[in-house]
């Protein structure tokens, strides 16, 4: 087995464990802090971002950069929306919607025309964002917490790239299609729940 791909198998086994575990809430630091390790601890989070970045990469420039940037633009409106006090139905459901999604679109290889890869990344951000803006009014620092939180989706977005790039190694397309899948699968498990 190649090292990119062992690397690649290897991230995807560390994600996929974090996925076993519920958000934890970071205290310490203040805003920037807190914000900075929440998407890192919550399991929707980081694989929806990290699948950012790896569907990103699958679809190749210029996407594999306008997307990462796309979803924290709209993280942003989506917390905007969320503080002016907007209700929105299902917002836990969608963002597990995103996991599956997201990894179906790689698994899939998916090769998503320009608007269409857009509208997904843009419509699941808003619902990140969303999410975390109901929090926001909690953090110390709301403008810190905010900032650490899209600082974080841009390294997370970076990690799925990076990953992404196991494409040109033998076997690397194989290899994003199963962990792709597998993050497709959590995401199913995390809706049923959220669903129930």
């Amino acid at each position: 087995m190649n090292r990119s791909l062992r690397l690649v198998l290897a991230l995807g086994m560390v994600a996929l464990a974090q996925a076993a575990h519920a958000h934890s809430e970071i205290t310490s630091g203040g805003g920037l802090v807190r914000g900075f390790m929440h998407p890192l601890t919550g399991s929707d989070h980081l694989l929806a971002m990290v699948a950012v970045g790896m569907w990103g990469a699958v679809l190749g420039p210029p996407l594999v950069w306008v997307l990462p940037v796309t979803f924290p633009l709209l993280m942003v409106f989506g917390a905007v929306a969320a503080l002016a006090g907007i209700a929105l139905p299902a917002i836990e459901p969608g963002v597990a919607l995103s996991v599956m999604v997201l990894g179906g679109a790689i698994g899939a290889f998916w090769r998503a025309p320009l608007p269409a890869a857009l509208a997904v990344v843009a419509f699941f951000g808003f619902l990140h964002g969303f999410a975390h803006g109901r929090e926001l009014p909690e953090a110390a620092s709301p403008a810190a917490y905010a900032a650490g939180f899209v600082l974080a989706s841009g390294l997370l977005h970076g990690t799925g790239i990076a990953i992404g790039t196991v494409r040109a190694a033998p076997h690397g397309k194989l290899a994003l299609r199963i962990f792709g899948a597998a993050i497709a699968l959590v995401g199913v498990g995390m809706l049923v729940q959220r669903l129930a």
